[in-house]
């Protein structure tokens, strides 16, 4: 429970203030695009935070930095609440963005330091649908208590969400990370052998490019539902919630299956169920059909990711054992990275067009579905076994 809280307070922060972003332009007298800065700004620091956090937990172990992380997030949360102009909320996001990495980065390590095999995609699998479904849930959420807290409430929500994560951790997380060097002789003991492994990177960038092109939905979906569908904002925040709730469903059903089926084929299985949809919309918006039919492969396309999110991160970190920490930096930066680059591309034409959505979901679904496709493991001694442990070396 604390690990899925750590794992989902950054991705809530990101965009549960979306709705109040005009509310915002006029009380911080500034303009929209210095408002929407600030949501530049605390991706940038996620980003870069997770390269910072990640190396820290594989050197000093995971729950000092968490802690000192945690702590900095909750200073820089109450600061946004309270911030004056925009260039004190500027600043704030940044270090939010910065810290709040913390809590992403170091729950996934923790839990490749205590559980291999099916245990671990099963509890990745929660972890990273909490991560997935946040930035969905948040603004539907946003939109509902913008209106009686305004964009301060929005974010004190966020802070007291902070406080708790800092109390949770304390009171709950013990170290984990062993800090016992591996023997000379140990295959693959060498850090950069397994961050540049096919096991980990395919698996790594499996995981980026499903992610991305559920960020590129989020991202275009406003003006595909409004724009073009013509729903108002309720309905609009209806269907946002309707496929936040089948992708919710698919990562739970996700995380019992992963203890009857190996977490390759599940992970398989849902990259090309993605694929077959996104196929499926683009074909749909080539025929010109009418907006309010490309719901369904959304829908589909969306829910399907849950088979792949937790069992694409629990096989990628599993092949990194000496280096999880930055492992899991390396996969968070990359994700923040392009989910920022997608949100513009599929904005291009935004309310007359969905093209540049179903193409930017196409190239990311099938990127995704070939750094699968390549990822072979060459590290026996954890390798994921039928039986959820990790199988040792003949």
């Amino acid at each position: 429970m604390t690990l899925s809280l750590l794992a989902g307070i950054a991705p809530f922060a990101t965009d549960m203030y979306l709705p109040a972003f005009p509310e915002m332009v006029s009380d911080l007298a500034t303009t929209p695009a210095g408002v929407q800065l600030s949501l530049t700004t605390f991706l940038i620091g996620a980003g870069l935070g997770q390269l910072i956090f990640g190396p820290l937990s594989d050197r000093f172990g995971r729950r000092r930095p968490l802690i000192i992380g945690m702590v900095i997030y909750l200073a820089a949360s109450a600061l946004s609440a309270l911030a004056p102009t925009i260039g004190v909320l500027l600043t704030a996001r940044l270090f939010q963005g910065l810290a709040g990495a913390a809590g992403m980065v170091i729950s996934r390590s923790i839990i490749t330091d205590i559980t291999t095999g099916k245990r671990a995609a099963q509890a990745m699998s929660v972890i990273m649908l909490i991560s997935g479904v946040a930035p969905v849930l948040a603004p539907v959420s946003g939109s509902i208590l913008v209106g009686p807290l305004g964009w301060r409430g929005l974010l004190w929500i966020v802070t007291v969400l902070v406080a708790i994560g800092l109390v949770a951790t304390v009171l709950v997380i013990d170290e984990t990370h062993s800090h016992t060097a591996p023997a000379p002789n140990a295959p693959h003991a060498s850090p950069l052998s397994d961050l540049t492994s096919r096991a980990y990177l395919g698996n790594m960038l499996a995981y980026v490019f499903a992610f991305t092109s559920m960020m590129a939905y989020i991202s275009a979906s406003p003006f595909l539902y409004e724009n073009m569908m013509g729903l108002s904002q309720t309905e609009y925040g209806l269907m946002f919630g309707v496929n936040a709730f089948a992708l919710m469903i698919v990562g739970g059903l996700s995380a019992r299956l992963a203890r009857r089926f190996r977490p390759e084929a599940l992970a398989r299985t849902g990259l090309q169920l993605n694929l077959c949809s996104v196929i499926a919309f683009v074909v749909l918006v080539v025929a010109a059909v009418p907006p309010i039919w490309l719901a369904l492969p959304i829908l589909t396309a969306v829910a399907s990711l849950g088979l792949s999110f937790g069992n694409t991160t629990a096989l990628a970190l599993a092949a990194v054992p000496t280096s999880s920490g930055l492992g899991s930096a390396v996969l968070g930066a990359l994700q923040h990275l392009f989910s920022g680059a997608i949100a513009p591309i599929v904005g291009i034409g935004a309310g007359t067009t969905a093209m540049p959505l179903a193409l930017g979901m196409l190239a990311s679904s099938v990127i995704a579905n070939v750094a699968l496709a390549t990822a072979k493991s060459s590290r026996p001694t954890r390798s994921i076994t039928m039986d959820g442990r990790g199988s040792g070396a003949a």
